[in-house]
Formats: structure tokens, C-alpha cells, sequence
């Protein structure tokens, strides 16, 4: 099994960052593992921290419509360039953690993606490059209120609300360029999205380096992928749960604001 990377608030409420480990103790790191953080003496038990969201990013950098197939069910077709727009750092929610269905929307949508982060200040790099920026990848859910992304010129409203980014639970360093990723809603085998991630348009390098000549890219930045086809709604009281092949599941429950 990959390492795991957490991020974890201890009871007396410190936030570490360490190696999970197969006991679900956590071996506590003394930084970040993307700022060569190293092992120290510290070690969690299960019942002696909570797991939050893997990373604290500066920003967290989506992209829409990297995937043909869901661009044709919105119906658009894939843009020529990859097309992205921000969600709010304030968005962000760690696994198990509710997702806040707002008053404002009559439908908000799941978006199971795969999630990358960077380890690196980042800017103007080429795809080559980009590679060796990646420091690592979980999972991310880009909960969308979709009226409200129809009903605006722009995207931040529909994309921005508070828990509408859950993230992880862990970040990986490596994954198969054709890992599966699956989103599934309560209790349902069969998966609602389904796709191998290597279907992308654009590549987890073009995207960062692309994003990187826009803006500089900072060590534990988010940048989400895109999702594949069947995005739909969710209702108050669901669960659901996003799983990519070689990190693990992404799982949360719908409940009012």
C-alpha cells in the first residue's frame, strides 16, 4: 500500500501533518511533507486525533469540462483551452464532514475528481516541469449549485459555498495513469460516474503547467481536475462517495444549512 499523508487536529487541538500508518496510528511529522517534513517522536493513536482535510491550500484551482463526454451532457463541447475558475479555500471540508445544502439552490450537484497537490512555488513551468511539481494527489468533490451556476454570468457563487469542496481523505504520491475514479450515492453498488482518469482532455501536467502561466502556484495549492460524466443532484440526508483506484474514498453526508 501507498503511503498516506493526513493532516490531523490532535485532542488538545494542535494541527499536525504525518504518515498514517496500517494501526491508524499517525506518525507526526515536524512540516509538512511537501516542505521535507521528517518523522519525529510523536505518534497518535486512533482515538486521539481527527482526521481533517489532507492540505490547507492558499487557493484550489478547478478546471471545467476536462472530460469529452461530460462536456457533451452539459451540452457544450470541450473547450479549446482548459477552462478554470476558483473555489474558495474557505470550501474546503475533510471526509465525513457534511456537506451544507444552501437556501439559495434548488439543485446542487456532486463532481467526483481527482485532485492534485502541488510541492513547489510554481510559475511558468512547462509540462516537462510540471511533473516534478505534482507532490502529490487525493480526491476532491466539486459540489456545485447548478442553478445558480446557470442563473449567474460566472461561476463563484455556484461553486463557492461554504463545504462545497470536500477533499481526501489522504494524498498519495504516485497513482496509475489509468486508476479509476467512481462516485456512488448511498447505498447504490453501481456508480453514478465512472471513468479512468487517463480520459482527461488535458493532462494533470498541461493543466498545472497551463494554471502556472497565469498565476504562481504555492506548496499545498489544490488544483481539481475536472469530472467525468453522470454529475447529478443530491438530496438532503445522502451520502456520498467518491473512490479513485491506489488513494481511497472520499465520503460525505448532505444535511441542511
Amino acid at each position: 500500500m501507498a503511503q498516506r499523508y493526513v493532516r490531523v487536529k490532535s485532542q488538545e487541538g494542535t494541527i499536525y501533518y504525518g504518515l498514517l500508518q496500517l494501526s491508524f496510528n499517525v506518525e507526526v511529522l515536524d512540516a509538512p511533507p511537501w516542505l521535507d517534513g521528517q518523522p519525529s517522536d510523536l505518534i497518535l493513536e486512533p482515538d486521539k486525533y481527527q482526521i481533517l482535510a489532507p492540505c490547507s491550500p492558499s487557493k484550489i484551482v478547478a478546471v471545467g469540462k476536462n472530460y469529452a463526454d461530460h462536456a457533451a451532457e452539459m451540452g457544450t463541447s470541450v473547450p479549446a483551452e482548459p477552462l478554470i475558475f476558483f473555489k474558495p479555500p474557505t470550501s474546503v471540508i475533510a471526509s465525513e464532514r457534511e456537506i451544507k445544502y444552501p437556501p439559495q439552490s434548488q439543485r446542487v450537484d456532486y463532481e467526483g475528481e481527482l485532485a492534485l497537490v502541488i510541492g513547489e512555488r510554481t510559475c511558468d513551468c512547462t509540462p516537462e516541469e510540471a511533473q516534478t511539481k505534482i507532490w502529490g494527489y487525493t480526491i476532491a468533490n466539486d459540489v456545485t449549485a447548478r442553478d445558480l451556476q446557470k442563473k449567474d454570468a460566472q461561476w463563484t457563487r455556484a461553486k463557492g459555498f461554504d463545504t462545497f469542496c470536500p477533499l481526501g481523505p489522504w494524498i498519495v504520491r504516485e497513482l496509475n495513469p489509468g486508476a479509476r475514479l467512481q462516485t456512488f450515492l448511498n447505498d447504490d453498488p453501481h456508480p453514478v460516474q465512472s471513468a479512468c482518469i487517463d480520459q482527461m482532455v488535458f493532462s494533470p501536467d498541461f493543466l498545472v503547467s497551463y494554471i502556472s502561466q497565469v498565476m504562481t502556484l504555492l506548496p499545498g495549492d489544490v488544483v481539481l481536475t475536472g469530472t467525468p460524466f453522470g454529475v447529478g443532484p443530491l438530496n438532503l440526508g445522502d451520502l456520498v462517495r467518491v473512490e479513485i483506484e491506489g488513494i481511497g474514498r472520499l465520503e460525505n453526508s448532505v444535511i441542511t444549512r
